[in-house]
């Protein structure tokens, strides 16, 4: 996400975790319990979605075999496997030492980590993989439209964000998913789904994680807020526009038992973390799409009654 238009970004992102935090009978409200969390302090309940990027959140075990290592508003997020770990987003060029520190406040080892996903090539998510990747030795493995961003650290000419963008540190070892490929470590299986639209790489990815005989499908869904640098229209792009709606439509359609989102606050997570708020939705995932969804119809009627530049 871009340093500008912080009221846009921020509204857009409160709208989104007040749409994916909403109470149903349905809903489950035990929280995971903290585990090792080192005397690191607790995120301030108010931050706003800009704040606390470089900030060291208290790692936490969310379910199962998966665990938040990241910022206060940058999510990280681990899954462990019998045969190593994967860890997805790096959050910013600051943050590796944070993301490392709570890995192994988690009692787990850097190299332990055998792949290296991301999200989406903004320098928010990932400026830290270059620094990951030289404290783990994993590959990065990323949708294509991504791979030319992570390898060079400059943002993409095709980014609605581009004039906004910061770079960040090249990463020296990208590998291209193909399609709709599944990773797999051990008994790790992570499903990636393209889902582009707030950046052209954009990846979500869901897996199945259980705790005894209790399993849930968890989902880490891209950010979905239809931003621009204010020189691009998506109302001018209308083949990225659809792409962006089947985006939508996929999330709509993951198994999503537990959602989370490269930032926290777009899903109230912290929060949830802490049980203030359910932790399980299995309607989450179609709420945060139709919620996006409206966001980027009114963007485009915005754009539209205004003249092509």
């Amino acid at each position: 996400m871009p340093y500008g238009r912080q009221g846009v970004l921020v509204a857009a992102m409160l709208a989104l975790a007040a749409c994916a935090s909403r109470t149903a009978p349905s809903l489950d409200r035990a929280a995971p319990g903290a585990t090792h969390e080192d005397g690191v302090p607790a995120c301030p309940a108010d931050a706003s979605p800009m704040d606390g990027w470089n900030d060291r959140a208290p790692p936490r075990r969310i379910f199962g075999n998966t665990y938040y290592v990241g910022t206060c508003g940058i999510a990280a997020i681990l899954v462990v496997g019998d045969a190593g770990a994967i860890l997805i987003d790096g959050a910013t060029d600051r943050a590796p030492a944070a993301i490392l520190a709570n890995i192994r406040a988690l009692g787990f080892a850097p190299r332990d980590i055998r792949r290296l996903l991301n999200t989406h090539e903004h320098m928010d998510h990932a400026g830290g993989l270059a620094g990951l990747q030289r404290a783990t030795g994993a590959p990065v493995l990323a949708r294509a439209p991504a791979v030319a961003t992570l390898r060079s650290g400059k943002p993409g000419q095709d980014d609605p964000q581009l004039g906004e963008l910061a770079g960040f540190p090249a990463v020296a070892d990208v590998r291209t998913l193909s399609e709709a490929e599944t990773v797999r470590i051990g008994d790790l299986v992570l499903q990636s789904h393209a889902t582009p639209g707030h950046a052209p790489g954009g990846t979500s990815w869901t897996w199945r994680s259980c705790e005894g005989p209790r399993c849930l499908d968890i989902a880490y869904v891209d950010s979905h807020t239809a931003l621009t640098d204010g020189h691009y229209r998506f109302a001018d792009h209308p083949g990225y526009v659809a792409a962006f709606e089947r985006s939508l439509d996929t999330v709509a359609g993951l198994p999503c038992d537990l959602l989370l989102t490269p930032h926290p606050a777009a899903s109230n997570l912290l929060a949830r973390l802490h049980g203030e708020a359910p932790l399980v939705d299995a309607g989450a995932c179609k709420a945060f799409s139709a919620n996006a969804r409206t966001n980027l119809r009114v963007r485009l009627a915005n754009e539209r009654k205004e003249p092509s530049r």
